[in-house]
């Protein structure tokens, strides 16, 4: 709160926190600008009866509930970024400009994550679009869109698409003249748009239920359980290894440089919010296909129902799975974003070592054994905080508010990536009169 206080005095800082808020009026506005010739009545009842769109709304701040042109939020911009990631890794020109690029590189990675931003926001509305268009919802009047035309269709194509660009704009924006990255900052004002209504829903239940005193009771221990895995999850996103190193002295002219002691920190978390995406994209693959199987109806609705039941992230099988695959992924994405060769060449470049460690192979087996208790660590940790929420609403019974491991790893790590860079403005401004 102190730094907070400090950033408000200062003349650049507030500026740009105000620019972050003017972002967030104009993110809301554009939530809602719905798209023309919706039918309300058919639409909220299909998303009150499909978990997948439940889902997918929750990261739009209520854009997917009133079908905006923002429906389907910066979700693509989020696939892109993970795939180019992953590209960089298996693809020599992009590892090029990721790590000996510099400035240039980046923005020419920063680029493609645009472009191929633009064809999987294309491909994910007309998917969307032209499914929900053959589809109509039993026992009420009409499809969920007035109009059947091939232009309309392609309209509702483009403007799903172009809200989906002017979202990638805003948080690029946010950016530059804001605080924090712009792309996290659009995606926590999202979630935590839909917590007044999470709130609403759960007060008016309270009124409604039979056995209010019990029901109160239940979400007071739902709200201390939640108090508890944000603190865990923040305890797990600030967590480090710390291994010293050591810098030998060496001559460079007249001057004698090394010889100071540092460490290397090892972040329990590498993987961040990635693997339980990653995971969650995974299991939402079956039922995506089954919805839509049976928006198309047909004899397959029946296995249709049964993969939809036994993919309900009450199942027992679901949970499982869920564990499991975050577990894999926090493997996979931890080996990709710490390459322990390149660290221990480094370090054997500029004359470190880890005392009592040689240099070289020895270095690297040590590290990856740092690593890979650090990562089991991290997966474990991860998969508890992933499957909780779900038991933890079905053990209080508070179903109206949603819980999302996903939301909350967000919420927490894009709300502390932002005080830690408030506070190093902070710092470097009073570092900069200390030195005036």
């Amino acid at each position: 709160m102190g730094s907070f206080l400090a950033a408000l005095n200062d003349k650049d800082l507030r500026s740009r926190l105000t620019y972050v808020a003017l972002g967030f009026v104009a993110f809301v506005i554009i939530v809602h600008v719905s798209v023309p010739g919706i039918n309300k009545e058919v639409w909220q009842k299909l998303l009150h009866n499909r978990e997948l769109f439940a889902f997918l709304g929750m990261f739009t701040g209520g854009a997917l509930d009133n079908f905006s042109i923002a429906a389907m939020g910066i979700t693509p911009y989020i696939n892109a970024s993970i795939i180019m990631q992953l590209l960089t890794v298996v693809v020599p020109k992009l590892h090029e400009y990721q790590k000996e690029g510099g400035e240039l590189g980046r923005r020419k990675i920063n680029q493609y994550v645009r472009y191929l931003t633009m064809a999987l926001a294309f491909i994910q509305a007309s998917v969307m679009v032209v499914s929900l268009m053959r589809y109509k919802l039993p026992g009420t009047a009409g499809a969920i869109f007035h109009y059947s035309s091939p232009m309309y269709a392609i309209l509702v194509i483009l403007a799903l698409t172009a809200g989906t660009a002017t979202l990638v704009w805003l948080g690029e924006r946010i950016t530059e003249k804001g605080i924090g990255n712009g792309t996290s900052m659009i995606i926590f004002a999202g979630i935590v748009l839909r917590y007044p209504d999470y709130l609403m829903r759960t007060l008016e239940y309270g009124k409604v239920v039979e056995n209010p005193t019990v029901y109160w009771l239940r979400l007071l221990f739902f709200l201390v359980v939640t108090l508890a895995l944000i603190v865990f999850i923040i305890c797990l996103t600030q967590g480090i290894r710390k291994v010293p190193v050591q810098y030998a002295k060496r001559v460079v002219g007249r001057r004698v440089m090394g010889g100071q002691n540092t460490y290397i920190p090892i972040k329990v978390n590498n993987s961040g919010v990635i693997s339980i995406i990653f995971a969650i994209s995974v299991l939402y693959l079956p039922t995506t296909f089954t919805q839509f199987v049976q928006l198309q109806g047909g004899p397959a609705a029946g296995f249709a129902n049964f993969i939809n039941n036994v993919f309900n992230p009450h199942h027992w099988f679901y949970n499982l799975c869920y564990l499991l695959l975050v577990i894999f992924f926090t493997y996979f994405y931890s080996a990709i974003t710490f390459n322990i060769s390149d660290v221990a060449d480094n370090m054997k470049k500029n004359g470190g070592f880890v005392p009592g460690i040689r240099p070289g192979k020895a270095t690297v087996e040590y590290l990856d054994k740092i690593m890979s208790r650090i990562t089991f660590i991290s997966a474990i940790a991860l998969g508890f905080i992933a499957i909780a929420p779900n038991f933890v609403m079905q053990m209080t019974g508070v179903t109206s508010f949603y819980l999302g491991s996903t939301s909350l790893l967000i919420i927490v790590g894009v709300a502390l990536d932002t005080m830690q860079q408030i506070e190093a403005r902070v710092v470097m401004k009073n570092y900069q009169g200390f030195m005036k």
